[in-house]
């Protein structure tokens, strides 16, 4: 396993049970960054919607994403891993306007193993069924925006390491 440095500052994105949780703190650590889960910047009426199977509105998401992005922001320069679905362009660009330099990794995978993979958490306010609402308003990352895809296929260790590899293909932030 090689340690990476990278001044990148990587918001790791997919739908809910993708394993942004699990694998953000994995790809943090072997680039040698730290490692911020975007749930914890959700404020409490976002958190009780989610748990009561209510999709968030964009008016809902904005002060999440201010959030993510001043972190993201802060840690310009110095690197840095932070989990948001990211599922649309108007978020990620969001997220850009606050932390220009941010990369994405998009984890991507099959609908099937996804739910099987929910469907087994425990303590996650996020229930399967509003897996077929992120589906339907994934946009994926487009030619023009800095990131790569994922597959979640395979244990984390070997989703991080592919994460790992891809980012190190993307060149590095000026500063």
């Amino acid at each position: 396993m090689q340690l990476t440095q990278t001044p990148h500052v990587v918001v790791i994105m997919g739908v809910a049970g993708t394993g942004k949780t699990t694998i953000g703190p994995l790809l943090a650590a072997r680039l040698g960054v730290p490692y911020a889960e975007g749930d914890d910047f959700h404020p409490p009426a976002n958190i009780a919607k989610m748990s009561a199977g209510t999709p968030l509105t964009d008016d809902d998401r904005w002060p999440w994403l201010d959030a993510i992005g001043r972190w993201a922001d802060g840690r310009a320069g110095l690197g840095g891993v932070v989990s948001s679905s990211a599922l649309k362009r108007a978020y990620r660009d969001r997220l850009r306007a606050s932390a220009p330099g941010v990369v994405f990794v998009h984890l991507t995978g099959d609908r099937a193993l996804i739910e099987d993979r929910m469907s087994h958490r425990q303590g996650h306010f996020m229930p399967t069924a509003l897996l077929d609402s992120q589906f339907a308003t994934l946009q994926p990352l487009e030619s023009d925006e800095a990131g790569v895809a994922v597959e979640v296929s395979g244990d984390p260790g070997e989703i991080a390491e592919r994460a790992v590899a891809a980012l190190s293909d993307l060149p590095q932030p000026s500063h």
